[in-house]
């Protein structure tokens, strides 16, 4: 067996963290709103429906990035092998190293 994923095992992970998060934003937003709703505004409707919709933008705008993740490289991705840093091996940025 090899030690990698099939990239629907990734994909269903990915969808599963975004189902969590958007619930857990989603629930977040309805307590506060409520809260709101509840002691400042009179029991007015509009603050929970407003947390509501908040909470499902963040939702919805983590899951976007994290679906866009596999185009970004992540530092636990690179690997680096052992090298010597001293003074004459540490380019600076913006310098080319040849």
């Amino acid at each position: 067996m090899s030690s990698s994923k099939n990239s629907e095992d990734l994909l269903a992970n990915t969808i599963d963290f975004c189902v969590a998060d958007a619930l857990i934003k989603i629930g977040g937003g309805l307590i506060t709103g409520t809260l709101f709703s509840v002691l400042l505004f009179k029991r007015k409707s509009w603050p929970v429906v407003f947390g509501v919709g908040v909470g499902t933008g963040m939702g919805m705008s983590n899951c976007r990035y994290k679906l866009n993740m596999p185009y970004l490289i992540g530092a636990d991705m690179v690997k680096v092998e052992n090298q010597q840093f001293g003074r004459n091996n540490v380019s600076q940025i913006g310098k080319d190293s040849s």
